[in-house]
């Protein structure tokens, strides 16, 4: 028997977190991920795509690279788009949506490239087009090339598919896995959030812990394409016994919606016997008993200069509470603000380049050794 022919699957990274994920899916086993432009890529089959999916958490969906050819103008993309093996790609029983983007190309009109394709798919194929499938064709034209693309996630990979209560401001799942793998995370540290909100921090700490696969609860686009199997797929997504961790994880904050939220969430997730949440202030933190671990949290952050006084003195406290009880922790602040960041005492550094979230630009900022008094 053959071995089936590889493709370039694609990882959609996060913007500025593209190296942590590189170094996900090669710790995951994907050993020849490269970060390339927007992301990171590497050569596999369909088996890949489904564990990448399953398993990777810092990406935000994965692509499979399937087709690609140069295309001058658009009755070139129109008979080059309609010689694609489509009936490898696609089943004929389920609705299709293609989007397409135009970059340094002679063919500049997305709208006009994506209707191209769907006739093609519809006319030479037969596939039903809707605007609200479930499977979506993507059509990137950069330079003439078109490379056409598959994504087999459907909706984002940081929907792990548990986190019903999300408090202001929430730090999305994929974000906060690479944000502990840069402050050295692996699963086998404390980790506690002293201002947890809906307790992403935490939870997803708690899931590396006890190897939980992120998507072992939720559906993909993958599984309505041809050639998937399910009982294979059944069988990868069940496959992993969890650990039980000797460790706890910890999370408080002044808002005690926040903390029914989190509990909440981590009830869903499975891991509420090794969580902890707590309504408390910063003031009235205290370690854990056990060794040192690790401090990560996404304190607020003001966006006009206006309201940064009161969080000075927020960003301050809290970096005196963490010197006088903390020593040997290690600490990973998001904020959007160097003089935020600097205003704890900590001698924090900040880790490029820095990263959109909710329309801002933060950066971790993490302590460049543990905590002395």
């Amino acid at each position: 028997m053959t071995e089936p022919a590889a493709f370039e699957i694609y990882l959609v990274a996060t913007p500025g977190l593209e190296t942590p994920l590189c170094e996900e899916a090669q710790q995951a086993g994907f050993a020849e991920a490269k970060v390339v432009d927007g992301g990171v890529s590497f050569p596999g089959t369909w088996p890949d795509v489904w564990r990448a999916n399953l398993e990777l958490r810092g990406a935000t969906r994965v692509l499979a690279r399937v087709a690609s050819f140069r295309a001058m103008h658009l009755a070139q993309l129109d008979k080059r788009a309609r010689k694609v093996e489509w009936n490898t790609l696609l089943r004929k029983d389920v609705p299709v949506t293609v989007e397409a983007s135009c970059k340094r190309s002679r063919i500049y009109h997305a709208g006009a490239a994506s209707q191209r394709v769907a006739l093609a798919i519809a006319e030479e194929f037969g596939a039903p087009i809707a605007d609200d499938a479930a499977v979506r064709v993507m059509v990137r034209i950069e330079d003439d090339l078109v490379t056409i693309s598959l994504d087999t996630t459907g909706e984002s990979l940081h929907k792990r598919g548990f986190k019903e209560g999300v408090a202001k401001a929430p730090m999305r799942e994929t974000m906060a896995a690479m944000f502990l793998r840069q402050c050295g995370y692996d699963g086998k540290q404390t980790v506690l959030d002293p201002m947890c909100g809906s307790g992403t921090f935490v939870i997803e700490a708690a899931e590396i812990a006890l190897g939980l696969k992120p998507g072992r609860e939720r559906s993909f686009a993958f599984e309505q394409l041809p050639g998937f199997d399910r009982k294979a797929w059944d069988t990868l997504r069940i496959s992993t016994t969890a650990n039980t961790p000797a460790i706890r994880f910890f999370g408080s904050d002044r808002d005690p919606g926040a903390i029914r939220m989190a509990g909440e969430n981590a009830e869903r997730a499975g891991i509420s016997n090794f969580v902890s949440f707590q309504q408390q202030t910063v003031e009235n933190l205290e370690p854990p008993e056990g060794p040192p671990g690790i401090i990560m949290v996404n304190p607020p952050y003001g966006t006009r200069l206006g309201n940064k006084a009161p969080l000075m003195g927020l960003y301050r406290s809290l970096g005196n509470v963490i010197r006088a009880k903390f020593p040997g922790w290690r600490v990973g602040i998001i904020t959007t603000d160097k003089e935020l960041a600097r205003a704890t005492g900590l001698g924090l550094e900040l880790v490029e380049p820095t990263v959109l979230h909710g329309g801002l630009r933060v950066g971790l900022w993490r302590s460049k050794q543990p905590i002395k008094n």
